[in-house]
């Protein structure tokens, strides 16, 4: 153990520093599309609460909180989404991927484009398009690990279609 480890050690003891946590930038090899998917739901569904609320003749002070909140929620969401689809495309996706899906550039541009109008627009149109996206780059994704995928309608507001890896 060296001497500045030896001393941040016993300065964490004393004063119980806060810990983070966050996707290094070594290989781990442990990439997953499935927060980016889930992600993209959860903006769906916020559109889907949004439109809901939109519906209403007048909107209490608590309508107007939840509108806030969800319009904060989905922009969030659009952002985790376009987040997760740049880590895996930067950190995973190397020559022999993108040989084998010369599309992955276009692709993940479209999610970059679409995930941006997700935030700037209350549209779920946009957000199905973007979860359509999502569940395209997730099934090239699995393919370049030689792992089949299914598609499935999610059991969870919104009922929407995503694609899952045959494990096991």
């Amino acid at each position: 153990m060296t001497m500045l480890h030896k001393l941040l050690s016993n300065l964490d003891k004393q004063f119980g520093f806060d810990s983070a946590s966050a996707h290094c930038d070594i290989p781990c090899k442990i990439y997953d599309p499935q927060v980016a998917q889930i992600a993209a739901l959860s903006v769906i569904r916020f559109v889907d609460l949004i439109n809901e609320l939109e519906a209403k003749d007048s909107l209490s002070i608590a309508d107007q909180a939840q509108l806030g909140r969800l319009v904060q929620e989905k922009e969030v969401h659009a952002g985790k989404v376009k987040d997760e689809i740049r880590v895996i495309w930067g950190d995973y996706f190397k020559a022999p991927q993108f040989e084998k899906f010369p599309n992955t550039h276009e692709l993940v541009h479209n999610i970059m484009l679409t995930g941006s109008a997700c935030k700037q627009h209350v549209s779920r149109e946009s957000a199905e398009k973007l979860l359509a996206l999502v569940n395209e780059f997730a099934a090239s994704f699995w393919a370049t690990k030689g792992v089949e995928t299914f598609n499935a309608t999610c059991p969870y507001p919104p009922e929407m279609t995503v694609t899952y890896p045959k494990l096991g």
